[in-house]
């Protein structure tokens, strides 16, 4: 009865609408009482061919509102009708959202009947907390992945990135960060994915364990830049409400370029300026204003540790997102090619990657394992021309010799399949016994 009596005092008593006097490619004008609307205001066309296509405002120019689609223009004529909706671009989230699969306007997509509402409106471009309530970072967060649980140690709340190009492993990853995550739920973002892989990743990769404690929200690359945007806004809404409820919540999300890119588009065709590769200002604006949302929440609340992936373009890693979020986030994981090409997956490259928690986020006896693993790894890196050319001869430095010794151990040590998973205390282990083999 409460749902009910909320969507009773949410409907209007009188309708007002616009009249579509214009098209330009996907822009679409609307003449009629500017002054009910504003930016970010829906409006609900009507068209013959398609029933209702709902738009939204991103701008105004010479008495008419510059509106985006969030679904295909078919059928919309000079004349149709705008109906301007008072909602807020709210959703209402609940505990049923669990194990469901929804689109960036959070409708069920899993054929699988309709969600069940909670009782409070949640806005979809939500303020992080303020800094000076904000908890602290809480302990360290088992990821189930050797490589990160080791040493790119990640704490509750802690937001990182995940830097890679296309095809080197950001989706397995992803999965195997969903499956074996110490934490109480995951919030999974899917932004601009090829269609052809999202059944494939729920179902080959995420799994029904996985997908049980779950919620994926998607919105495919074919879908308009508003679909793709908003996806990335519904994504930390949901996790969002899981923190208020006090769970520790995993967000992650592939990918924020993506949703840069959708935010581009939507400069653009509202007139700003292209900068920095095309990107227009906004771009900027909105990346600090969506990840910020992620970290702890306040006295009494949960947390949400994010994880996002950037697809850097041509693994240029110095490319303007990418080095916008390295400044936003907490940390980076760095995924390189080379790697993936000799085998090896997850193909992160240590010695590039880190997270700003350490190393006050590993216990104090940890701390030189870690510290002469990645120096030895280090050495290796600096003499592997050398060794593969056969100019080095073995002898000529101990801690070349040691290094060449225990590379293959350490190099098993990285690699895991997605269907293997190692508890935090255990890799320290297993890496501890890889150390004694030539101590």
């Amino acid at each position: 009865m409460e749902i009910l009596t909320r969507e009773i005092e949410d409907l209007a008593g009188i309708e007002s609408f616009g009249r579509v006097v214009g098209v330009r490619g996907l822009m679409i004008e609307v003449s009629g009482p500017l002054h009910r609307m504003s930016v970010g205001a829906r409006l609900s066309i009507e068209s013959g061919a398609q029933g209702q296509v709902p738009v939204e405002v991103v701008g105004f120019e010479d008495e008419k509102a510059l509106c985006l689609p969030f679904g295909a223009l078919e059928g919309v004529r000079m004349g149709c009708r705008a109906v301007i909706e008072l909602g807020d671009g709210s959703v209402r989230p609940s505990d049923g959202w669990l194990g469901r699969v929804v689109n960036a306007l959070g409708d069920p997509i899993d054929q699988r009947g309709p969600l069940i509402a909670g009782a409070v409106a949640m806005p979809l471009r939500r303020s992080p907390p303020p800094a000076g309530e904000r908890m602290r970072v809480g302990e360290p967060i088992d990821l189930g992945v050797r490589a990160l649980n080791t040493f790119a140690t990640c704490c509750r709340g802690q937001r990182m990135g995940i830097f890679a190009g296309s095809g080197v492993g950001k989706s397995v990853l992803l999965s195997m960060l969903a499956r074996y995550c110490s934490a109480d739920v995951t919030v999974i973002g899917l932004v601009g994915e090829r269609g052809r892989e999202v059944q494939e990743f729920i179902e080959d990769d995420l799994g029904e364990d996985g997908l049980a404690r779950s919620v994926v929200v998607v919105a495919t690359s074919d879908e308009p830049a508003l679909m793709r945007r908003q996806a990335a806004y519904l994504t930390l809404t949901i996790a969002e409400y899981f923190r208020d409820q006090g769970a520790a919540v995993l967000c992650l999300m592939d990918s924020v370029t993506r949703f840069a890119m959708a935010q581009r588009e939507i400069g653009l065709a509202a007139g700003e300026p292209p900068t920095s590769k095309g990107y227009t200002p906004t771009v900027f604006t909105e990346l600090p204003r969506l990840l910020e949302r992620a970290g702890p929440g306040t006295a009494g609340q949960g947390s949400i540790t994010g994880l996002f992936t950037v697809l850097v373009e041509g693994d240029n890693h110095n490319e303007p997102v990418a080095d916008a979020v390295r400044g936003i986030l907490d940390g980076h994981i760095v995924m390189e090619r080379a790697i993936a090409e000799r085998g090896r997956y997850p193909a992160v490259n240590i010695l590039k990657s880190v997270s700003r928690t350490m190393p006050r986020s590993i216990p104090p006896e940890r701390r030189p394992l870690i510290i002469e693993a990645k120096r030895l790894m280090s050495t290796y890196t600096d003499m592997e021309e050398l060794i593969r050319l056969g100019a080095y001869r073995r002898g000529s430095s101990p801690e070349v010799d040691r290094a060449i010794a225990l590379n293959p151990g350490l190099e098993a040590f990285l690699n895991q399949t997605k269907d293997d998973s190692t508890r935090l205390a255990e890799g320290y282990e297993l890496l501890a016994k890889i150390l004694e083999t030539s101590s």
